[in-house]
């Protein structure tokens, strides 16, 4: 009885101490092996340049190496396929194509644009709540949010 408890007092307090030394609130940030031994994070990776790796690593990058770095940094800052829609576009779309359903279709909304299109804009009642809708930015394109940069 007594080896049995000293053992359950023994795995209690082990199980304890190893928990209690592990960082639980702490979100675990993923890392990227850029190789050497050398681990960065994702946003670190993303703002790697060729001096950047010599220092940490301690080694260049050959011709190839950096090119394909570029490229990975290049692509990865690309948008996704559909692009980004601006919410101006799909304003004026609605203004004066509103009763078609054009900016539906324009924000990727496919069935509802044909919906509006055969129905006329639901007679100009939902082209008109849809244009309210885009000029207060509660209607936004259905994979994405408006490009920023206008």
């Amino acid at each position: 009885m007594k080896k049995a408890t000293l053992f359950f007092v023994a795995v209690i307090v082990l199980t304890t101490q190893t928990f209690a030394a592990m960082p639980f609130n702490e979100p675990v940030k993923p890392t990227v092996d850029i190789g050497y031994g050398v681990k960065v994070t994702i946003d670190q990776f993303m703002n790697l340049t060729p001096k950047e790796y010599k220092k940490l690593t301690g080694h260049r990058l050959g011709i190839g190496k950096s090119i394909a770095l570029k490229i990975t940094r290049f692509k990865s800052k690309k948008p996704f396929v559909g692009g980004y829609k601006s919410q101006l576009t799909a304003t004026l779309l609605c203004f004066f194509l509103g009763g078609l359903g054009i900016h539906r279709f324009y924000l990727g909304y496919t069935w509802q644009g044909v919906v509006q299109l055969l129905t006329l804009g639901g007679f100009g009642i939902w082209a008109l709540i849809d244009f309210i809708r885009i000029l207060t930015g509660s209607l936004q394109p259905k994979d994405s949010d408006y490009d920023k940069a206008l």
